[in-house]
């Protein structure tokens, strides 16, 4: 996992062959001004979801505590200030049901070690490693996750 300013995304462009192209399209669009739904930057090899929506308990996100086999999230947080929790993959212990390759996603049962923020023009990366519980806290919040296929 990976927490920056969003100043500094270019700095991690060689991370991964297609950081490139994401961060292209993060600094070449006002994504203030982006509307909610999702946008193919790459096909699906690179595609982003834009996310207005109210922010949840901390209970209900946690009961969607999850990872991803064949994506990188790089979620950016434009409005508000979201709440994440965290656990690294390989000190989770009770999987919820079954990885599902349609929606790319594993739920655990475990409960997160950490919790950070993000304020409006930071951002976070997570790797298939990182499972996460977004969007904690209380108003509105304008983010993007942007997939990146592993």
């Amino acid at each position: 996992m990976i927490i920056d300013d969003l100043t500094n995304i270019a700095k991690y462009k060689s991370l991964h062959p297609r950081f490139g192209k994401a961060i292209e399209f993060i600094k070449s669009n006002d994504l203030s001004k982006l509307t909610p739904g999702e946008i193919q930057i790459d096909g699906e090899q690179i595609r982003a979801i834009i996310i207005d929506a109210n922010l949840v308990a901390k209970e209900e996100s946690i009961a969607a505590f999850e990872c991803h086999n064949a994506n990188i999230d790089i979620q950016i947080c434009i409005e508000g200030v979201e709440t994440i929790g965290w656990k690294t993959r390989n000190t989770c212990s009770s999987p919820k049901g079954e990885y599902s390759a349609e929606k790319d996603v594993l739920f655990y049962q475990d409960q997160p070690d950490m919790y950070f923020q993000l304020h409006a023009g930071q951002f976070g990366i997570y790797f298939p490693e990182d499972v996460h519980a977004p969007m904690i806290g209380n108003g509105n919040i304008k983010k993007i996750v942007i997939k990146v296929a592993v």
